[in-house]
């Protein structure tokens, strides 16, 4: 059997703030209608998590659940427990118009800490980090590649990406934190 690796192998830069692969997580995309009483039971009974507000996330210990799009979640777990986690998505919602799919070796995931995380992710992204709050998930784009990312404190924003991409996200971060690209505006 071979073994189960992340997309760069734990890549990381320490630039003015550090650029690290997260360890293997699992994530599961969750479509259907969030509406539905029999879907929100199914995400509480799957994840100890609420359906999250537009644009929020929900946690409950080491689960997350991310709000993608009005008919998506994202469900952030262990590695080892994203099959376990479609599978009770597929018990709680037999009959339901819905869709759970593991989706962990399909996306990577990296991490940005440091004073100036706002900053490198204002270089990158469209999206005004002046007024990124805590909590909020924001699906949008890094340059040219789709992406989602999060802050869970002000000096850590996490990133997810298609894995084919993994590469070319490290490089726009990494480049992004060199030494002497500081902008000072955060």
């Amino acid at each position: 059997m071979s073994k189960v690796v992340t997309a760069l192998n734990g890549a990381s830069h320490k630039g003015y703030v550090t650029v690290s692969e997260a360890p293997l997580t699992g994530m599961v995309t969750l479509r259907g209608d969030f509406s539905a009483a029999n879907v929100k039971k199914a995400v509480m009974t799957a994840t100890g998590c609420s359906i999250p507000d537009v644009r929020k996330m929900t946690s409950e210990g080491d689960v997350h659940v991310g709000w993608m799009s009005p008919d998506e979640l994202i469900v952030l777990c262990a590695y080892d427990a994203a099959n376990t986690v479609v599978d009770a998505f597929h018990a709680a919602l037999a009959g339901e118009h819905g869709l759970a799919v593991n989706v962990s070796d399909a996306r990577a995931k990296f991490q940005i800490t440091g004073d100036s995380v706002r900053e490198v992710v204002a270089k990158l992204a469209p999206v005004d980090m002046a007024e990124f709050e805590i909590g909020e998930l924001r699906r949008t784009r890094f340059s040219q590649v789709a992406a989602a990312f999060w802050m869970s404190d002000s000096a850590t924003v996490d990133v997810i990406c298609f894995r084919s991409v993994g590469q070319y996200m490290f490089d726009l971060l990494k480049i992004s934190t060199e030494p002497g690209f500081e902008v000072g505006s955060f």
